[in-house]
């Protein structure tokens, strides 16, 4: 893939979208259920020919050009007048960072890929969002990623965390979200792109929601 400011606008901002999806379930039980199929389908999809072909089209990112926008923009306040999400951004850098210790470790790496491809054959039989695979994906992010460590922790109503549904939603889209963040790595992405190219990147996204 491409070292470019597009790409690494996209990628940053599928990262986004899948932190997102986190926080909704989190907050209320549920997730946008576009937003989360867009971030479920990067992981099982073998059409990677292009980063938003993983996404099914880049109109499917939109929350993700959305959140991109103020997470990254210079005032404390997002469009709407809300705070920035602390949590989030938490996430995000997370994730960046696991899949960065994940790159570092080609036995866990292998075994990951290997997983994926395991849950790719299982299409034939469950839609991409249904329980069975999303429970398969959860699976494969608690016995991979998690175990390098550190945990992230998730913040939000524990009754809508303890379910187990929602817990194993969470897992599947912080998977896709190591998936967004390998993306970012191949398209250039770094710790100084994210602070010396923030300006650019919001123009990217901008153009995309246009």
């Amino acid at each position: 893939m491409e070292a470019n400011n597009r790409n690494r606008t996209l990628a940053l901002a599928a990262l986004f979208q899948c932190v997102e999806g986190v926080t909704q379930i989190a907050a209320r039980g549920n997730v946008d259920s576009e937003l989360f199929e867009a971030c479920i389908n990067s992981i099982l999809t073998e059409d990677d020919a292009t980063p938003e072909a993983l996404y099914g089209g880049i109109d499917k990112l939109r929350t993700g050009f959305r959140v991109l926008m103020y997470q990254l923009g210079a005032s404390n306040l997002n469009p709407d007048g809300k705070p920035k999400d602390i949590e989030a951004t938490r996430y995000a850098v997370n994730l960046l960072y696991l899949e960065k210790k994940l790159a570092n470790d080609p036995d866990m790496f292998q075994s990951l890929l290997k997983n994926i491809e395991n849950a790719q054959q299982q299409l034939d039989f469950f839609a991409m969002t249904h329980p069975n695979m999303i429970a398969r994906l959860a699976e494969i992010y608690s016995t991979t990623v998690s175990k390098l460590g550190p945990r992230i922790m998730i913040k939000g109503d524990q009754n809508h965390l303890a379910n187990p549904e929602n817990a194993a939603k969470i897992r599947a889209l912080l998977l896709a979200g190591i998936r967004a963040a390998l993306l970012w790595r191949q398209a250039g992405g770094n710790r100084w792109k994210l602070i010396f190219s923030r300006g650019a990147m919001q123009k990217e996204a901008q153009r995309f929601l246009n």
